[in-house]
C-alpha cells in the first residue's frame, strides 16, 4: 500500500510540474486577449494595443521602405522574410514555433510580446487571479525599466532615434480591469 501511495504521489507530483513551466508556454494571440480586454470592465487594453504601432509593425515591413532598409543593412531576403527584421516585428520573433493554431504572425508585436505566451494563464487570468497567473509566466513589465522595450527599440533598428520610456510608455499604457 505504501509502494503505491509513494507511486501515486509521483505521479500527480510530475504531472504538476511538466503543466507549471512557464518555459513550455504557447503563444496564443492577440485575438484571444482581445475577447476579454476590448470591454471597458476588462481595460480597453486590446483598444490601446489595436491603434498603436506595435499592432502595425509586421504590416510595416511589407513597405518599399523596409526593403530599402533590409537591403542597405546587406539582408538577402525581403524585410517581411527577414529573421533579422521579424525578431522584434513580431511577437515570438517570428520563427516562434510554440505557439498554437490562433497565433498568427501577421498580428505583429501582440500583449505577448510583453507579458509572455500565454497558454499556461490564459485561462488562469481570465478568473483574476494576478498571482497565480505570474506562477504560471506572465509577465508584468515595469514602466520604469526600459531594458526590457530596449530588447528590440535600440539602435540595431535603422529608424532608431533613441528611447526615452515615459515617452513612449504613454503611447502604449493601459490598465487592467477598474478596482472595485
Amino acid at each position: 500500500m505504501r509502494t503505491l501511495n509513494a507511486m501515486v504521489a509521483i505521479i500527480v507530483a510530475a504531472l504538476f510540474l511538466s503543466g507549471s513551466a512557464a518555459a513550455d508556454n504557447k503563444y496564443v494571440g492577440a485575438k484571444f486577449c482581445g475577447m476579454c480586454h476590448k470591454m471597458k470592465e476588462k481595460g480597453e487594453a486590446y483598444v490601446v494595443w489595436e491603434k498603436s504601432a506595435h499592432a502595425k509593425a509586421f504590416e510595416a515591413l511589407k513597405s518599399k521602405e523596409a526593403d530599402e532598409f533590409a537591403k542597405k543593412r546587406g539582408l538577402t531576403k525581403p524585410a517581411v522574410e527577414s529573421p533579422e527584421c521579424l525578431k522584434c516585428h513580431v511577437t515570438g520573433g517570428g520563427a516562434a514555433t510554440n505557439v498554437e493554431a490562433t497565433f498568427k504572425k501577421e498580428e505583429g508585436v501582440t500583449c505577448e510580446a510583453c507579458h509572455g505566451a500565454a497558454s499556461a494563464f490564459k485561462m488562469i487570468h481570465t478568473k483574476g487571479d494576478l498571482a497565480k497567473s505570474k506562477e504560471a509566466g506572465m509577465i508584468l513589465p515595469d514602466k520604469t525599466d526600459a531594458k526590457f522595450c530596449e530588447k528590440c527599440h535600440n539602435s540595431e533598428s535603422p529608424t532608431f532615434k533613441g528611447f526615452k520610456i515615459a515617452e513612449m510608455w504613454a503611447k502604449i499604457e493601459h490598465h487592467g480591469p477598474p478596482k472595485k
